[in-house]
């Protein structure tokens, strides 16, 4: 056992070396590091290369107020986990060295980190970790997940600080009108949809696929499908990084559930396909007219059961619920259909390589880590207790939600949804009570945050003739 232990040692200490000796080759004199908060927020910072290799070696510390406060940076006024009772010390975090990728407009490389406890056990609140765990007991199993997240996300000609200047009204997107898969819009900017994929496959974010949407400058991204944890990483990159693409050359991307009731929701999709041990896709059945396994049954039984309780971490601001309603190309009800975009699970038929469920709850807003661990929950759950689905929709899924039983429906707002994530004891088997308690709080304080506001729509309803 010494001897190992000896070995391992001395072949990170070589590893460590040869990565120092390549940074100094290419000039490299800082790192870049980043950790994925309960709301998808990347926090991080700059690292210099002695500090680097440290981290390499052992933990690094961060101050656990990214646990103590909301996406503004304004500190919740509950919750057990940290706070000024706490005096917010730091918290554990890991450099995942596997993470490494190069950002040549920054020339530095970035690492993915991942928070630890400080005894080196895993983080109750880490989002990469909870989605982590829901992948070790499907591992367990001898099932191996490949996932792929698609997002839709408007361009504007505008900057950080013109769309304050403007109230976040009366902004200029990159294109005007209606162009869904428009081969005019992606042709007269040829150039941007091409360096911008190009900059995606650069910092391996690669995508299989970039078009217009329906709207004035919306673009969708479909991120090449990956094993895992993997899948999930590349999302919440992608988002920031995309973003800090576009800033550098005066223009801003939302990834907004709805940034305007003038046109369609921003989705954040996910696709989702599970593997046996000898690599056999489990959805597929080949004696079935679509395809569809027994496993996949239960899957989607799954998912129909269970999202509605999980809803909150697939919907987890305000903002999101305005694009869950009837008519608006998003889900109301957790409803299922064969190639069916009008329901919230997609069955989509394929061979043994390409059979998979499409979950279409989430929204360009959501947490990715969050969004496959829900998924993926939902779905052990329904393999485990052999759940069966209900007959699938065909046609207007909107107009078959009044079939199903209520603890179907979705709720309508945050505060519903935190609740009823709250009660949720299938929610606490899955990802622990620390956690639950923890973003069920944040959520509700999200909720209150929005009726503490005097919004535009008030001042322009109630102003003058009341």
């Amino acid at each position: 056992m010494a001897d190992s232990q000896n070995t391992d040692k001395a072949s990170s200490e070589q590893r460590l070396q040869e990565t120092l000796a390549r940074y100094e080759k290419l000039g490299v004199r800082q790192v870049k590091l980043g950790l994925t908060d309960i709301d998808g927020v990347i926090r991080g910072k700059y690292v210099g290369l002695r500090k680097f290799a440290s981290l390499l070696t052992k933990q690094g510390g961060f101050c656990d107020c990214v646990f103590g406060w909301d996406m503004d940076d304004q500190l919740y006024d509950a919750g057990e986990y940290t706070g000024w009772h706490s005096g917010f010390p730091d918290t554990g975090f890991r450099l995942q060295v596997e993470t490494e990728r190069w950002l040549a407009e920054e020339e530095c490389p970035y690492f993915i980190a991942e928070f630890v406890e400080r005894n080196d056990s895993d983080h109750p609140l880490c989002p990469r970790t909870r989605l982590r765990s829901v992948l070790q007991r499907l591992g367990a199993q001898g099932l191996t997940v490949r996932a792929g997240f698609e997002y839709e996300f408007f361009v504007f000609n505008e900057t950080p600080h013109s769309v304050r200047e403007k109230g976040y009204r009366n902004l200029t997107p990159i294109t005007p009108g209606n162009f869904g898969y428009s081969v005019l819009r992606t042709s007269a900017l040829g150039a941007e949809f091409s360096q911008f994929m190009n900059y995606c496959a650069d910092i391996q974010c690669e995508l299989e696929g970039l078009h217009c949407e329906t709207g004035p400058g919306v673009w969708e991204a479909a991120l090449v499908s990956q094993q895992g944890l993997e899948a999930a990483d590349r999302a919440a990159l992608f988002k920031t990084l995309a973003k800090g693409y576009f800033q550098r050359r005066d223009m801003l991307a939302t990834f907004m559930a709805k940034w305007s009731m003038d046109y369609p929701g921003q989705s954040g999709h996910l696709h989702l396909s599970i593997s046996d041990q000898d690599g056999k896709n489990i959805f597929f059945d080949e004696d079935d007219a679509a395809g569809i396994s027994q496993k996949m049954r239960h899957c989607v039984a799954g998912l129909q059961r269970y999202l509605p309780e999980f809803l909150a971490m697939l919907a987890p601001t305000v903002n999101s619920y305005t694009r869950l309603v009837k008519g608006a190309w998003a889900p109301t009800a957790a409803t299922w259909g064969v190639e069916n975009r009008t329901a919230a699970i997609r069955v989509i038929p394929g061979d043994e390589f390409s059979q998979r469920i499409e979950v279409r709850v989430g929204g360009a807003d959501a947490n990715p880590y969050l969004v496959q661990a829900a998924a993926l929950a939902a779905m052990d759950l329904g393999m485990a207790e052999g759940l069966m689905p209900d007959e699938p929709v065909a046609g207007n899924a909107y107009e078959a939600e009044d079939h199903l039983p209520p603890s179907y429906h979705f709720a309508s707002d945050l505060a519903s949804a935190a609740i009823r994530f709250a009660e949720s004891s299938a929610a606490r088997q899955c990802f622990g009570d620390v956690f639950v308690d923890h973003f069920s709080m944040t959520r509700h304080w999200e909720a209150r945050e929005y009726h503490r506001t005097i919004n535009s729509w008030q001042l322009e309803r109630y102003f003058e003739i009341v």
